[in-house]
């Protein structure tokens, strides 16, 4: 039994709210496939292992002239491993060099179809290609400049390259979609396998840069058939699990992140395995999840965490706190640090979700009502929570956030700025972590950098891939 920390309510910061002036951003909708599917079919995305002109800073684009360096050969690797067990029945890759190593690596002494898929080239950059980024900026200025703001709109040479890519990701899915297979391993690179996952759930060209794609990152792709035969339902069952930490740096889109927020969903608590009325504590599992998450967050220099007012949520929160003050005290300067625990009543669900659907609930099995309360509660937990972030009285630039899988959800619909049938489209696990970038400060659009990350769990990870999807 783990004692539970001292705890402050919190609740929306009113003033700051007003004082914010936070953007609102026009979604447009993309039309998803309409290819009906006989069985369920999951689609692994990886990008490419780092490439030369990745470490040398150079814009890419469609070029062939880069190879992967010693370490980007060594991420495929740990991506090989990660992946080993899966019985994929083909493997779609772009020709480009870096990605065709990249899929030979992974796909190790697999006999299975290796199918080159030319639409699966990068994205068509023409005169920015070959470019250090910082010549990109002195040559071409004002068109540079769009690039890196309003990529949605950018045009060089009489092309408009992200428009362009988002038609071409279709066509890709199309040949992807239609081919006999189950579990379908995609190898590609950073801006098509963003416009890959963004025209699966239905999101437009103005989200390119908002799906984080690192070297080597694996995202997966759930295809589940319609009764009635229509379009597949589609869920991102996680995005961007890379070979290192998703805490241990790095940028978003070429920027560094001033203000993260870490979504953990809480360890698996005693009434998961039935449909318990009552709030429970976390069981054995849920404990050992818990302390894997507190070891990865010593990654970071944790200052404020925030969790609902569910047991399972405070007791996850009471671990992340003391592991961080006990490391604050073993520290090189051995100075303790205190981490302050705040309880935020919007971020919980349970008083929402009907309990018979508690065991193993999806967005999909429930009805309008309870969706539509679960979106407005959310919406305001993600106001309270920007207000945390932008005080300047809050002191650091990671906010850990520590709720039910249900919650986390809702609030990276949220921050893409979706609808309530956005909830459907993501999927995460207990014990997992997801990250939110904010690297144009807490007032700007956030960058998700990755959901439903596992790998810290250990032997009690949950698999990237399962054996057999038509089984669930």
């Amino acid at each position: 039994m783990i004692s539970l920390p001292h705890i402050t309510a919190i609740s929306p910061n009113r003033s700051l709210l007003h004082s914010i002036n936070r953007p609102v951003y026009t979604r447009r909708h993309v039309q998803r496939t309409t290819m009906a599917l006989p069985s369920p079919k999951r689609v692994v995305l990886v990008r490419h292992g780092q490439s030369t002109w990745n470490e040398e800073g150079r814009i890419q684009g469609s070029s062939d002239f880069s190879v992967l360096t010693n370490k980007g050969e060594s991420q495929a690797d740990i991506s090989r491993q990660m992946l080993l067990h899966d019985s994929f029945d083909v493997c779609f890759t772009s020709p480009l060099k870096r990605s065709k190593k990249t899929a030979e690596i992974i796909w190790g002494s697999r006999e299975a179809e290796m199918i080159f898929d030319y639409d699966l080239r990068e994205i068509d950059l023409y005169s920015f290609q070959g470019l250090l980024k910082k010549e990109g900026k002195s040559k071409f200025g004002e068109s540079y400049r769009q690039w890196q703001e309003d990529p949605a709109n950018f045009i060089i040479d009489g092309h408009y390259p992200v428009r362009d890519l988002w038609s071409r990701a279709g066509s890709c899915w199309n040949g992807v979609l239609a081919h006999e297979s189950k579990s379908v391993l995609v190898v590609a690179h950073n801006a098509v396998n963003q416009a890959l996952m963004s025209t699966a759930i239905g999101l437009g060209t103005e989200y390119f840069r908002r799906l984080l794609q690192s070297n080597c990152g694996v995202s997966v792709l759930d295809f589940t058939p319609r009764a009635d035969g229509g379009s597949p339902h589609v869920c991102l069952n996680r995005l961007n699990q890379t070979p290192s930490s998703p805490l241990a740096g790095g940028s978003s889109g070429g920027r560094k992140a001033s203000k993260q927020i870490i979504l953990v969903c809480h360890g698996h608590g005693q009434g998961d395995n039935e449909a318990s009325t009552n709030d429970q504590p976390m069981n054995m599992l849920g404990v050992i999840q818990a302390q894997k998450t507190a070891e990865l967050l010593l990654d970071l220099r944790v200052t404020s965490v925030v969790c609902s007012s569910t047991t399972a949520s405070i007791e996850t929160a009471g671990v992340i706190s003391r592991v961080q003050e006990a490391a604050g005290c073993l520290g090189l300067d051995s100075v303790p640090r205190y981490v302050n625990t705040k309880q935020m009543n919007e971020l919980d669900v349970d008083d929402i979700i009907p309990k018979s659907n508690k065991v193993d609930a999806s967005m999909s099995q429930l009805d309008e009502e309870t969706v539509s309360a679960l979106w407005n509660r959310s919406g305001k937990a993600w106001e309270s929570l920007l207000d945390e972030l932008s005080d300047e009285d809050n002191p650091g630039d990671a906010m850990v956030v520590v709720g039910s899988p249900m919650a986390h959800i809702s609030l990276i619909a949220q921050c893409l700025n979706l609808d309530k049938n956005g909830l459907e489209l993501f999927h995460l696990d207990a014990g997992s972590i997801s990250v939110i970038d904010f690297p144009d400060g807490p007032s700007q659009r956030g960058v998700i950098r990755c959901t439903n990350y596992t790998a810290h769990l250990g032997r009690w990870s949950v698999p990237i891939t399962r054996p057999d999807l038509a089984k669930e």
